[in-house]
């Protein structure tokens, strides 16, 4: 089994990293491969509806977005990390989740995910629901914690200090490991995907 976990942050060893280390180290105690994915730096552009990824290559302008991409076919799970801006997750991470859920929602589709946030003091929770809503509507389980998933501070040392953070951090990789065994189970079991139905789409204004 095999968790990938993406820094939103453009700080590779920062806050985020500190908090997805913790949740990845805990991964693979329990026994859950876990590679964490920075995006760094890198100028990601938004969505812009050309519907060139209905071909099936992935997203046209290519980059980071089809990189994670192309990991996602191979993995069980998901946490998606980001700082907080103004209580909402860096505007970067949001332009490759748009991106990336709308050319390769099918690598995702029935797999668990879990929202990670990391900020000096407040807009958490915010934070976390914008993310989620990717989840949500890719039919995801979301992986919970023993407290909503975020951690507190202005650097890497201060997050370290934050001991209820790093505790929900632990108790997360926990969850998502034992999450991803019952499903592995289930399917030795004979329990499959559902069958769920797609297609009929309602518009509100004629």
């Amino acid at each position: 089994m095999k968790v990938l976990l993406i820094n939103g942050s453009p700080h590779e060893n920062g806050c985020t990293y500190t908090a997805l280390s913790e949740v990845a180290r805990t991964l693979e105690e329990n026994g859950v491969e876990a590679k964490i994915i920075s995006i760094g730096k890198e100028d990601i552009r938004g969505c812009t509806a050309c519907g060139g990824c209905a071909g099936g290559k992935g997203c046209v302008f290519g980059g980071i977005v089809n990189t994670i991409a192309e990991e996602a076919k191979t993995a069980d799970g998901f946490v998606f990390g980001s700082p907080v801006y103004y209580a909402s997750p860096n505007g970067s991470l949001m332009a490759l989740m748009d991106r990336l859920f709308y050319s390769a929602s099918a690598h995702f589709r029935h797999k668990p995910a879990a929202a990670v946030v990391s900020a000096r003091r407040a807009g958490t929770t915010t934070a976390l629901h914008d993310i989620e809503n990717y989840f949500t509507i890719t039919e995801m389980p979301i992986v919970a914690s023993s407290y909503w998933n975020m951690v507190h501070g202005t650097a890497a040392e201060q997050v370290a200090e934050d001991g209820e953070g790093l505790q929900v951090m632990r108790n997360l990789g926990r969850n998502m490991a034992w999450l991803l065994s019952c499903i592995e189970a289930g399917r030795k079991a004979g329990i499959g995907k559902p069958e769920n139905e797609y297609g009929t789409r309602t518009n509100f204004i004629r």
